[in-house]
């Protein structure tokens, strides 16, 4: 999510102190929200939203400068065959999802100028997202005791991640964690999906079949650009007022699986690591989203997979390859492995 309705990143480190204080958007709270506590925007924006229900402290809630929707999910994405010319070069990263033989690769240079895609994929109703401020690529299932959620973005950052919302009752949910935080459906959990974050190459050698997501109107967004230029080299995240990683460099790449972490280095190095009945791998060939200005010419940072051995044979498990200061932010007390 960026600082001002998509403009880049390293404008708006260059704007300063004043536009993040001029977004920055502070609630007094203590325990519970109340009406009377909820800033009068919020109020008009989502009449909808019970903020008397809350599992956080709403103060930690920033703006990222869009309003609600103003970074549009994808509700209805086009899909070609792999075959085809989708706009995208062998090593560009895309999100590859495969339910029930259903296979669909969801490429980040479109999920970066919208975040969610609301999909049915093999019969099951699922979120792709996308927080750029995290790199955090999460599938999600839609259904949540029965119901089936949509979800859009509320243009919103808590502790950089994004913040969804679901449009059937407007309550907010925390991205890296799948979990309401605000409104009807707090303390609710979607559940994830597993799904790799790989070169667009490496999608289409495991899945010839299946189908690859283009803009649905290519006019619409500069796909392809990169408007958070330099931000994964960056010293220290943006819109960010959390305790970093002690030791460890915030914008450092992790893998996260099962509530632990082990920096990417350390998984490059090895090309193979494994723990208990986890095995996380790592091959070259799949270039960062968020480095040069053109997405296809950033620097390679690889593909990772993780899977678990069982009786049966290998099976992908949802794993996150995310920075080390979003890790830290939301599992302070959780092993990151170096």
């Amino acid at each position: 999510m960026s600082c001002t309705d998509h403009r880049t990143w390293s404008r708006c480190v260059r704007q300063g102190s004043g536009v993040l204080a001029a977004l920055l958007i502070t609630v007094a709270v203590a325990g519970s929200a109340f009406a009377a506590d909820v800033p009068a925007s919020w109020l008009k924006a989502w009449p909808s939203t019970d903020f008397n229900r809350t599992s956080i402290n709403l103060d930690e809630i920033q703006s990222g400068g869009p309003p609600k929707d103003g970074i549009p999910s994808i509700d209805n994405p086009v899909f070609v065959s792999v075959a085809e010319d989708a706009g995208l070069a062998d090593d560009e990263p895309v999100i590859g999802l495969s339910i029930a033989g259903d296979a669909r690769a969801y490429p980040l240079q479109i999920l970066i100028w919208h975040e969610i895609a609301n999909d049915v994929v093999g019969g099951v109703p699922v979120a792709v997202t996308y927080c750029p401020l995290c790199n955090a690529a999460i599938v999600f299932d839609r259904r949540v005791d029965g119901r089936t959620l949509s979800f859009g973005t509320t243009g919103k950052l808590r502790r950089s991640d994004l913040v969804m919302y679901d449009r059937e009752t407007e309550s907010w949910w925390q991205q890296f964690l799948g979990e309401a935080i605000v409104g009807k459906m707090t303390g609710q959990s979607l559940q994830t999906v597993p799904a790799r974050l790989e070169s667009f190459a490496r999608f289409r050698a495991r899945h010839p079949a299946g189908r690859v997501q283009v803009p649905n109107d290519r006019s619409l967004r500069p796909y392809g650009r990169n408007p958070y230029v330099g931000y994964d080299t960056a010293v220290q995240p943006f819109l960010f007022e959390g305790a970093l990683p002690p030791e460890i460099p915030a914008m450092a790449y992790v893998v996260a699986v099962d509530g632990q972490a082990w920096l990417l280095d350390l998984v490059r190095r090895q090309q193979e690591l494994r723990s208990g009945d986890l095995i996380i791998s790592w091959t070259p060939g799949s270039r960062s989203a968020l480095d040069t200005a053109t997405i296809a010419e950033g620097r390679d940072v690889g593909n990772v997979v993780v899977q678990r051995e069982t009786a049966t044979g290998l099976i992908d498990v949802p794993y996150d390859l995310t920075f080390a200061f979003v890790f830290h932010a939301f599992r302070p007390d959780a092993p990151m492995h170096r």
